[in-house]
């Protein structure tokens, strides 16, 4: 492999289950992502409830994930979380096969909708979600605090396994 295959070839992804046990560099990764970052205590008791999935990116030889997926099923829907991809990691292609087999997932536990939410000024998360084939469904006026005390919308989005 060339030098320049190194520096523009990204490297290998896996996807792959966490739990519990990846709290904390989960709640590091989603610090980097919100403004109102989850703490390690909250993601542990999600993780550890029964029903919440979670699905961890991890680049190359990393064992520390480098993105996540975590969701909530009830019955057959499931509600995406929360999603995030380290900032350094962001921008690079990682987040359409993570929340693809998220959703793949999701799908052979026997979930038949998915139902999400997402600032409505995110354009990146807005575009990668609308070419998975979600699709808004409403809209929460006001509903996220920017850090500079401003409110935005929030797009509520359904997909249908």
């Amino acid at each position: 492999m060339s030098f320049l295959d190194r520096i523009f070839r990204p490297p290998s992804a896996r996807i792959e289950a966490v739990g519990t046990e990846t709290a904390a560099q989960l709640a590091a990764i989603h610090a980097s992502a919100f403004a109102r970052a989850w703490s390690p205590l909250e993601f542990e008791r999600l993780l550890g409830e029964r029903g919440v999935i979670g699905d961890g990116l991890f680049l190359g030889r990393e064992t520390r994930p480098v993105g996540f997926a975590l969701s909530r099923i009830v019955l057959d829907e499931a509600e995406i979380l929360t999603i995030a991809i380290r900032k350094e990691a962001r921008g690079r292609g990682h987040a359409r096969p993570l929340l693809k087999q998220h959703l793949e997932g999701l799908s052979r536990k026997g979930v038949a909708k998915v139902h999400l939410e997402v600032e409505e000024g995110n354009a990146p998360a807005l575009a990668l979600y609308r070419r998975l084939g979600f699709k808004e469904i409403g809209r929460r006026p006001a509903y996220y605090l920017k850090p500079d005390g401003t409110r935005v919308a929030a797009v509520t989005m359904a997909l249908d396994l």
